[in-house]
């Protein structure tokens, strides 16, 4: 979690990050073999079937997939250059959800896999994805490895943030982009230090070459980016061929692109991992899926190295705490949990979308106090959320308003670049991750002149919205429609 900026109500502004297991995968957009010793040789004619301009080393690892039987009758693409990079070609037409390969689980790279090698034993206490990590970095530096032919065709480094240089991390200062790249690197690092003492010293029978950090980062990238998910069974999963499918922003569904499949027959004794085409395809087009529809672009370029043009993809995170200081923390508190939230709160706000339906009354809750405070009595704990969806007070609402229109305020102020300088860099002939770098810097900027801008509009109608006291009155019959309040004569 990026370090927040709080404000004196408790509101900070930051980013979270997403969790390491809820990915799907990315375009190997990257030919570039990692550090390893020379292989044994292999070889490498070009296959018939493949565009010969394609690198040997893609015309290996079809030959390999196609000696062992992974490739048949039922794969429908082959492996081919498209301005996205190395990608999935179809060989036909192609309707929606139709199966376009299979890749049985004998050839998944998965925490199974490392529980079955000779590493097994000692990586069976570590964190799953680092004992996969661990795993591809110890048979990359192989080169004899069963999976030769397809850590050859794995990219370097791809454009996410985590292998961007401090130039290239320098343009998306003042980003909450920028603080979640630098706590994962550290992230990383310390997980890389604890490994290094914990295993790969302790077992270099095991681990005869030597692994950097620089490896871990390569592993740890490789996963981030590939890997796919939410597969039955399965958190975390290398699928050679089928993580060559890439993303498209077209593809609005994620339902149905993958499926495990069980022993079908009596005779099939493989699961299968089945990936189908969300879309009609023409025959030599490219297959394209949908990665994840609920990341942001600051997800998508941390994860695989690439944003959308799309307005829903900007987000920007505003982080809520109640501060320990505030003389109604124990009241304030047990109402927010009571309501499923927490003493720290996370909203992501999304470009041109509405405020997430708990963001207005955890605000109000912040900045209840004064004459308000009598809300927080334990005759109201089972109703104060019902109040709190609703303006309190004016002086309430006006600090609500004042808070967060000046924490966004301090948050603009920390780029280095206006929202004008961005759009005429747009214009130019940019290299891939400075296009990254402009692309979230200004939607972060359009996200936060947005909530400036609703709570700017919000302090102009503050004499115009009916707070507590005039509903209660009313409720009790004793304010008119205008909002004037019913004097009852005596007799």
């Amino acid at each position: 979690m990026a370090t927040p900026i709080t404000t004196p109500m408790g509101m900070a502004l930051a980013s979270s990050s997403s969790s390491f297991l809820s990915l799907p995968r990315t375009p190997a957009n990257l030919l570039l073999p990692s550090k390893r010793p020379p292989r044994l040789s292999v070889t490498s004619l070009a296959s018939p079937d493949l565009d010969p301009s394609l690198p040997s080393n893609v015309h290996t690892f079809w030959q390999w997939l196609r000696q062992e039987g992974v490739v048949s009758s039922k794969t429908h693409v082959k492996p081919a250059i498209f301005p996205e990079g190395l990608g999935l070609a179809t060989t036909k037409n192609l309707s929606k959800n139709e199966v376009v390969l299979e890749v049985p689980k004998r050839f998944w790279i998965n925490p199974d896999a490392v529980n079955d090698s000779v590493i097994g034993n000692v990586c069976s206490g570590l964190k799953p994805w680092i004992s996969v990590a661990l795993f591809l970095i110890r048979e990359n530096l192989n080169g004899d490895s069963r999976w030769r032919r397809y850590l050859d065709i794995l990219p370097q480094e791809t454009d996410s943030t985590v292998f961007w240089s401090e130039e290239e991390l320098a343009e998306i200062q003042g980003t909450q982009l920028l603080s979640t790249t630098l706590n994962v690197k550290e992230y990383v690092k310390s997980e890389f230090l604890k490994v290094e003492e914990e295993i790969l010293l302790r077992h270099k029978d095991l681990f005869p070459s030597q692994i950097t950090l620089d490896d871990f980062f390569w592993a740890f990238g490789i996963l981030r980016s590939r890997a796919f998910s939410r597969l039955r069974g399965q958190n975390l999963v290398l699928i050679p061929f089928a993580d060559l499918v890439n993303h498209s922003a077209n593809v609005t569904s994620e339902e149905h692109a993958w499926e495990v499949k069980g022993p079908a027959g009596l005779f099939s004794w493989d699961v299968l991992f089945s990936l189908r085409s969300p879309l009609s395809v023409k025959a030599g087009d490219q297959v394209f899926i949908q990665y994840d529809l609920k990341k942001s672009n600051a997800d998508l370029a941390l994860d695989y190295g690439f944003i959308e043009q799309k307005s829903d993809r900007n987000v920007y995170t505003l982080t809520l705490e109640i501060p320990e200081s505030d003389l109604f923390f124990a009241d304030k508190l047990d109402i927010a949990e009571t309501n499923g939230l927490g003493q720290t709160a996370y909203f992501d706000i999304v470009l041109e979308r509405p405020f997430p339906p708990a963001m207005l009354p955890f605000l109000r809750l912040l900045a209840l106090g004064g004459t308000d405070a009598f809300l927080l009595e334990s005759l109201f704990r089972n109703s104060i959320w019902g109040h709190l969806e609703m303006p309190v007070s004016r002086a309430n609402e006006e600090l609500v308003c004042q808070v967060v229109r000046n924490a966004c305020e301090v948050a603009l102020s920390g780029y280095h670049t206006t929202i004008e300088e961005d759009e005429k860099l747009k214009e130019e002939n940019l290299d891939s991750r400075l296009r990254i770098a402009v692309g979230i810097r200004e939607g972060e900027k359009r996200v936060l002149q947005q909530i400036i801008q609703i709570f700017r509009d919000r302090e102009l109608e503050l004499d115009q919205l009916e707070y507590y006291q005039e509903r209660r009155l009313k409720d009790l019959g004793l304010c008119g429609e205008q909002g004037e309040i019913i004097f009852w004569e005596s007799k």
